[in-house]
């Protein structure tokens, strides 16, 4: 049983943790006076865990991470368990503190994975979607967290979702009992493949934002989105954002109203496509890219250092248009000397979640 992997998996976690450290933050939510609930300190001492009342220890569980989540404060009693299971701990999965122990090769999927990052993020998900119950909206990974197609696809017995702790096992991740995923950020797909990143949009048919790199292949993803994603409206690539990448978003998202190409490389007529042919879009955020310039050969690629008039005038009819090129800008400058491909890990923690468009930010 789930309960049971999880003292299992905490592998002496519950020995460490401090069940006085949940007390503390319980005095704390209900004042320093002594009392609980209007009752002196001696009948608050006597009284039980498991008689506490629900919604306290709700907000008691929400001061803590998705370790202590998934491990000790679950173990604690019932009631505790039960607390660890309420929709609002669960409208957003957090795993951007989560990162891959990962080296990079030449050949696909072109990272290696240690075994043990593997096995560490399919329990917690495991666990994690359990508790959940079905009630997560917001599913986050971290840009260096390396998910596979077994973590990511859904798999359902007999065509059923059994929303039990008994219905997943370690090599059946039921993405299904997040079936209304409505925003996806999953910077990294190296070991994600076409099936398996198919298979999940086909599910989340609730999908509105999607963070996601740069692909070299971007129809068939955003076909699948086209078609079973009725009221996508977001859409942040991470990577380089080139003319095909334009003409597909176009062809298969002409009703997009937000994009985000944030510390991108991007080419001049790629963005003069988007906003030609993008009618619906009300919100462009193009901070930090590196635009370029492809003229025909045998001319040399150019940078832009600013853009023309008939740039900014086809913006104009934009809500948002979102733009740095400034040369004293210090992202600005980490995009030119990284030559367009931002290296995160050699910057501060957490930058890459950071976006001007608030919708879009983590």
């Amino acid at each position: 049983m789930v309960l049971e992997e999880i003292q299992e998996d905490a592998g002496g976690t519950l020995e460490s943790w401090n069940a006085s450290d949940m007390l503390d933050d319980a005095v704390k939510l209900l004042g320093d006076s002594g009392k609980l609930g209007g009752m002196e300190e001696s009948a608050y001492v006597a009284r039980r865990w498991e008689d506490m009342d629900t919604d306290i220890l709700v907000k008691i569980v929400q001061s803590s991470d998705i370790s202590q989540l998934t491990s000790g404060i679950a173990c604690v009693c019932s009631s505790w368990r039960m607390a660890c299971c309420d929709p609002l701990l669960w409208k957003t999965l957090d795993l951007s503190v989560m990162r891959s122990n990962f080296i990079k090769i030449p050949l696909e999927p072109y990272v290696y994975m240690d075994a043990r990052s593997d096995n560490t993020l399919t329990r917690l998900l495991k666990i994690s979607l359990s508790f959940s119950r079905g009630n997560i909206r917001t599913l986050i990974f971290h840009f260096n967290l390396y998910v596979n197609d077994d973590q990511l696809t859904y798999t359902a017995e007999k065509g059923i979702v059994y929303m039990s702790f008994l219905a997943i096992t370690t090599d059946q991740l039921h993405f299904g009992l997040c079936p209304h995923l409505r925003r996806l950020v999953m910077p990294a797909w190296d070991r994600i493949k076409k099936t398996g990143i198919c298979k999940a949009i086909r599910i989340w048919q609730d999908l509105e934002s999607l963070t996601m790199p740069s692909i070299a292949n971007p129809p068939y993803l955003l076909e699948e989105i086209a078609n079973n994603c009725k009221n996508f409206s977001e859409l942040k690539v991470m990577g380089r954002f080139d003319y095909f990448f334009a003409i597909t978003i176009i062809r298969y998202l002409p009703k997009i109203r937000v994009l985000s190409l944030r510390c991108s490389i991007l080419v001049k007529d790629a963005l003069i496509s988007i906003l030609d042919d993008l009618q619906n879009l009300e919100v462009l955020n193009i901070t930090h890219c590196l635009l370029i310039e492809i003229p025909p050969p045998p001319a040399p690629t150019r940078i832009m250092r600013e853009f023309d008039q008939s740039i900014v005038e086809k913006a104009s009819r934009l809500r948002e248009f979102v733009t740095c090129m400034k040369d004293l800008c210090i992202m600005c400058q980490r995009m030119r000397n990284d030559e367009g491909l931002l290296r995160w890990y050699k910057y501060e923690e957490g930058l890459w979640k950071a976006d001007e468009v608030s919708s879009l930010s983590l």
